[in-house]
């Protein structure tokens, strides 16, 4: 099982961190929503849960929930700039279709 980040995304959570007090941890999780069934959730943890699985990466915890995990597990978040655009993106192993922005998948 992992998390894993580019340097670039954990250079991007590092800095955005850095600027949120108590922050301690990325959290990673989904949500049941979006075109194609579920929606990454990106936040701050300010302590980590008892139903938690903790990851490290480029010095980055990273938080999931343990009933998240079998949907995300493998996915590697990275950082991009396209122009004036500016995204975090996700290459999950689990997904079996996208949408088109890469902001849902369906596993």
């Amino acid at each position: 099982m992992a998390i894993t980040l580019s340097e670039t995304a954990a250079e991007r959570v590092q800095r955005f961190m850095a600027d949120r007090e108590g922050a301690i941890a990325l959290r990673l999780g989904i949500r049941k929503t979006g075109c194609s069934g579920f929606a990454y959730v990106l936040d701050y943890a300010a302590e980590a849960g008892a139903d938690d699985v903790e990851f490290e990466d480029h010095g980055v915890r990273i938080l999931v929930r343990r009933d998240s995990l079998p949907m995300i597990d493998g996915t590697r978040v990275d950082f991009v700039r396209d122009g004036l655009n500016q995204s975090f993106r996700f290459a999950n192993p689990n997904a079996t279709d996208e949408c088109g922005c890469g902001e849902s998948f369906n596993a």
